[in-house]
């Protein structure tokens, strides 16, 4: 019974998702997924404008059925001789196990300004290139169950596609000082079709997001070997509407964090507690948070799992014209 239940509801949401608007995915640890954050921040990397690989991964709760996994894959590195930074970006968002599939590729660059000596702007623009999936076989209907042996009926429904492709940008600037940072970024910006009934209204909005933070040395040393770092980000996408606010604290190759995320709005609510653990060794890092649910939801969906995991390279002869973002890897 537990099973028809599930499937009955995630029937009905995807024949409702025909009609209203799409969200994005999300990650918690969004200095550790930074192109997918801002495109901006396209090529910056610590190490003298070298290049940077990133993975992440997240299972949002995995104690429900069909859960939600995101996963992503990205590539970014500064080049003096085109004025910027270029990334490529991949990611793969499953719903309902992986009835539901979205997977995009995207490229961008980020130019890079210096108004000052001790200050740097970055504007960066993304394409993207996109296919959203689905497995209609694997769903179930309401009349294809039989009162006494289940699901074993031909449902009468009738299915017009099963995967739609869709052309994305995205576009955002990030500004910082030695230890100040902040950003902007704007994604879907011509707002793309995803539906698969033929739908105009069911587009994927626009998503705002804004975030800033500092670096404040807790041993007075220029690159200091502890330190804290206060951190916001606020993002808004239709009608959804969050804050994440919390901070890192960096001791030698360990990275901790706290955050609490918060809603508003016509679905606001205090949402989740958000702790992280990271480890640095020399170019490589690898970090995991878990998303404790703080809302009335945590009895069915008490938590939320992710990893990210990076290396860098130092370019091969030092750029004079780069300057690196002081911002966390985590």
């Amino acid at each position: 019974m537990k099973n028809i239940k599930v499937a009955i509801l995630f029937t009905f949401g995807v024949f409702v998702s025909s009609q209203v608007l799409a969200q994005d995915p999300e990650f918690t640890q969004f200095y550790a997924a930074p192109i997918y954050t801002n495109p901006a921040m396209a090529g910056t990397g610590t190490c003298n404008g070298g290049g940077r690989v990133v993975l992440n991964y997240r299972n949002q709760w995995p104690s429900l059925p069909g859960t939600f996994i995101t996963s992503s894959a990205s590539y970014d590195q500064h080049f003096d001789n085109i004025g910027g930074g270029v990334s490529l970006l991949l990611l793969d968002d499953r719903a309902g196990e992986g009835l539901l599939r979205s997977q995009t590729i995207s490229a961008g660059y980020a130019f890079q300004l210096r108004p000052s000596r001790h200050s740097t702007i970055r504007f960066g623009i993304e394409g993207q290139y996109g296919q959203r999936s689905i497995d209609w076989q694997r769903l179930r209907f309401e009349d294809q169950i039989d009162p006494s042996a289940g699901f074993n009926k031909v449902t009468a429904e009738t299915f017009l596609q099963d995967q739609v492709s869709f052309v994305n940008f995205a576009a955002g600037f990030v500004g910082y000082t030695e230890n100040f940072y902040g950003g902007l970024a704007v994604h879907n910006l011509i707002e793309p079709n995803q539906s698969f009934f033929g739908n105009p209204a069911a587009i994927v909005p626009r998503r705002y997001t804004a975030h800033a933070g500092l670096v404040i040395p807790l041993d007075g040393r220029k690159n200091p070997e502890s330190s804290i770092s206060p951190n916001v980000l606020f993002m808004l996408q239709n009608k959804f509407t969050q804050m994440n606010i919390g901070f890192y604290y960096n001791k030698g190759p360990l990275v901790t964090g706290l955050w609490f995320r918060q809603t508003f709005g016509e679905y606001g609510n205090s949402d989740a507690l958000m702790a992280l653990v990271g480890f640095r060794k020399d170019k490589f890092k690898f970090g995991y948070s878990f998303d404790l649910t703080v809302s009335d939801a945590r009895s069915a969906a008490p938590g939320s799992h992710e990893i990210s995991a990076g290396i860098e390279w130092c370019a091969k002869k030092p750029s004079r014209k780069y300057r690196p973002i002081s911002c966390p890897d985590f």
